[in-house]
């Protein structure tokens, strides 16, 4: 088996590093020795958008926000998805990673950095939150490893109960707030709930055919 080649590293700001990796036609992103993503194991990303959709199909001008870009495959999939009326912010804090999303990894992306449904910024996506107006239809948020944060101390703020009250706030009534995460966390689903959503719990296969390692995604429509 061919062995991973390092391809760059990106400094997390606040903390903490990236590595990508590539081997053949395959690429991963690390977290020290932690595999945050993996160009092949990306199923549970299309999930995030699809089962957040699922919610809110008939809406004909929804404006969604993605915290963080990883690969690029929950934005993929919300294009597929959303009608051309859509507006879709997405927030990535690294700017290595949209260098890499334009570079190595552009065959991930295809023409989605230029759909022109698609605004792409580097910035924390928590004063987006913070600071929107008019809400949001959705949020789908895909930052570091979910609740129990590994690359970043301040992501785990984004989960807190004062985090999610937050983000209650920047989301109207009756749409839709989904959190991956690599694991399950049943006092995050609680704070969920708390602060103001009717949460689903879904377990979802990182493969694209359901299989292998499952993810956990947290689907709250706002009370």
């Amino acid at each position: 088996m061919n062995p991973w080649i390092h391809l760059d590293t990106a400094q997390i700001p606040g903390g903490g590093e990236l590595k990508l990796m590539q081997r053949g036609g395959d690429y991963s992103i690390m977290s020290g020795a932690f595999e945050l993503m993996n160009s092949r194991l990306y199923g549970s990303e299309v999930a995030l958008a699809d089962l957040a959709w699922a919610k809110m199909a008939e809406r004909e001008r929804p404006r969604i926000l993605i915290g963080g870009l990883g690969m690029g495959f929950t934005l993929r999939a919300a294009l597929a998805a959303l009608p051309k009326a859509a507006k879709i912010v997405v927030a990535e804090l690294v700017p290595e990673v949209i260098d890499w999303a334009r570079g190595p990894l552009a065959s991930l992306y295809g023409d989605s950095l230029d759909d022109p449904r698609v605004r792409l910024l580097q910035t924390d996506v928590a004063p987006l939150i913070r600071d929107a107006n008019p809400p949001y239809d959705a949020i789908l948020m895909d930052v570091d490893n979910g609740p129990d944060a590994l690359g970043r101390d301040a992501n785990d703020d984004l989960y807190s109960m004062a985090g999610l009250a937050m983000t209650r706030r920047a989301i109207k009534h009756g749409g839709v707030l989904a959190v991956w995460s690599a694991g399950p966390d049943q006092p995050f689903a609680g704070r969920m709930r708390r602060a103001g959503f009717a949460v689903e719990e879904h377990r979802v296969g990182a493969s694209p055919s359901g299989k292998g390692p499952r993810h956990i995604i947290w689907v709250g429509m706002a009370r």
